[in-house]
């Protein structure tokens, strides 16, 4: 292989990929890459209007980028941004799933035991990341299954390979999230085509809007007891920046990673590797 073939494996020039949940931190992170790397991006968000800043990233081409209004968890939505995404870019050939979270009220506090933990909450993160992540494949991966080809990236979590306190909702939706990556893998490519890929990333540690005070305390900046738990777990000693997911996540959309499927590739700055000694 010549450093031509190389470099053309991460042109996304000509790809249309949409990205759920492509507003927040870690999915605008990754909507601007690809957009910088020539994709035409579609993101999806139940509040379609982008913040000033991110529109500016987002037009520094060479790709372009829309958004459109869906709903994970409603698939009349999804079918209705389907039909805008093949009006304006064409076929989806790859579909990023970013959309998840988590509650305080699906999470175990003092003043919250796990015995305390409503049904209404544990219903909600479970299908926020499992169903969420479901349904944008049932709906654009019947397109890819229809044309023998496609790239499916998933968003699991490091709660899902070692189950971490207060979250256990959160926790085992993100399992579920990584089993049914595994399974659709196998699935899309036996049953399909084998040119269709199916793999997931499991990000560590990295500071977002729903967790940044239960890391890092809001008056000194300094480390909360679970931030500074978290840090002392982490060889690399740090958060997990946006940025560090990039190279992953163009690898495991590239051609670059053409005979990879069904994983799960935590990105984590060690977390996974430390054994406390």
């Amino acid at each position: 292989m010549n450093l031509e073939e190389l470099t053309r494996m991460y042109d996304f020039g000509g790809r249309v990929i949409v990205v759920s949940g492509g507003t927040g931190v870690l999915g605008g992170e990754m909507a601007c890459a690809l957009v910088g790397l020539g994709a035409n991006v579609a993101i999806l968000d139940r509040n379609p209007d982008l913040s000033e800043t991110m529109s500016k990233r987002l037009g520094c081409g060479p790709g372009c980028a829309i958004s459109v209004f869906a709903d994970v968890l409603d698939r009349d939505s999804l079918l209705k941004a389907q039909d805008a995404i093949r009006e304006e870019f064409g076929s989806v050939d790859t579909l990023v799933n970013v959309a998840g979270g988590n509650r305080a009220e699906a999470t175990t506090s003092p003043e919250r035991t796990f015995f305390d933990l409503s049904e209404e909450a544990w219903r909600s993160i479970q299908d926020l990341n499992t169903l969420g992540t479901v349904l944008p494949c049932q709906i654009f991966g019947r397109g890819m299954a229809e044309r023998g080809e496609g790239v499916i990236l998933n968003i699991s979590s490091m709660a899902a390979v070692r189950p971490l306190t207060r979250v256990p909702a959160y926790s085992s939706a993100k399992a579920a999230v990584t089993n049914f990556t595994q399974w659709l893998s196998v699935h899309m490519a036996l049953e399909y085509n084998p040119n269709i890929r199916v793999n997931a990333v499991a990000p560590g540690f990295f500071i977002g809007n729903q967790n940044r005070y239960l890391l890092i305390d809001q008056q000194s900046g300094e480390y909360t007891p679970r931030g500074r738990q978290i840090i002392d777990h982490t060889p690399m000693r740090r958060f997990g920046n946006p940025e560090d997911l990039l190279g992953t996540v163009c690898w495991l959309l590239s051609d670059a990673s053409k005979f990879v499927t069904g994983i799960v590739v935590p990105v984590d700055g060690g977390f996974s590797a430390f054994g406390g000694v």
